[in-house]
């Protein structure tokens, strides 16, 4: 069971190009949500299982914040401070990765649906 259907393998990174990773995911079902953390950032998120997902560079200069109940793990870069994936657990409390689409290359956000999320309610 997966978070994706029609899936398509990306790259994305940081703004400096410290962090960079490959994902395989379906950007048809992709959100923005209104919690203080997502909406202050303007992150807009797609969700994939781990295995979906590389690493490319060492994690050294990855710096992680936590807020609220402490259960995402809010990945940024130390010298940029771009903040292009996290790591945490969905609902059913399985490890996800969220990853920010604003950082993946080549994708054009005005060809995308994005969905509103009420995060402020959880």
């Amino acid at each position: 069971m997966g978070y994706t259907i029609n899936t398509m393998k990306y790259t994305g990174g940081c703004h400096c190009g410290a962090t960079k990773y490959g994902v395989e995911t379906d950007l048809s079902n992709v959100i923005t949500c209104n919690c203080s953390h997502c909406a202050i950032k303007g992150l807009v998120l797609t969700f994939v299982e781990p295995e979906q997902f590389k690493l490319l560079t060492d994690e050294s200069t990855l710096s992680v914040y936590h807020f609220n109940k402490n259960v995402i793990d809010h990945l940024f870069c130390s010298i940029c401070g771009v903040e292009s994936f996290a790591r945490g657990k969905d609902k059913e409390g399985k490890t996800a990765i969220a990853i920010n689409v604003r950082a993946l290359k080549d994708v054009d956000l005005s060809t995308l649906t994005l969905t509103p999320v009420d995060g402020k309610s959880w």
